[in-house]
């Protein structure tokens, strides 16, 4: 199991509209895809930012969904219309995590 953590952090004043495309547009296009989103988090000290933590079975399905993901005709659209005044996303960051041997799920 290969879990992915991604950290999004918002074009200055676009938080908000961040996280509401994720939530109402993304998420649904996950789950259509098989990207299964375990849980996410905003942290109190980074308002323009959220993270979000995901789980593929191996590398070959991670690199399959993430690809199919970005071909999707849905999110090209969805992306495309939030971002008339601008790119909501600033930067993201992808952190691969593998248990540790003395992990309790390991």
């Amino acid at each position: 199991m290969i879990h992915e953590l991604k950290r999004y952090e918002a074009t200055p004043g676009n938080a908000q509209a961040l996280r509401e495309r994720f939530a109402n547009v993304t998420m649904p296009i996950f789950r259509r895809l098989g990207i299964n989103v375990l849980h996410c988090w905003q942290a109190d000290d980074e308002r323009q930012s959220f993270y979000y933590l995901v789980s593929f079975p191996d590398e070959a399905a991670r690199q399959a969904a993430w690809q199919a993901f970005g071909s999707d005709a849905e999110w090209k659209a969805a992306k495309a219309a939030s971002e008339t005044a601008g790119p909501l996303l600033a930067t993201q960051t992808t952190t691969l995590l593998h248990p540790c041997s003395f992990s309790p799920a390991a």
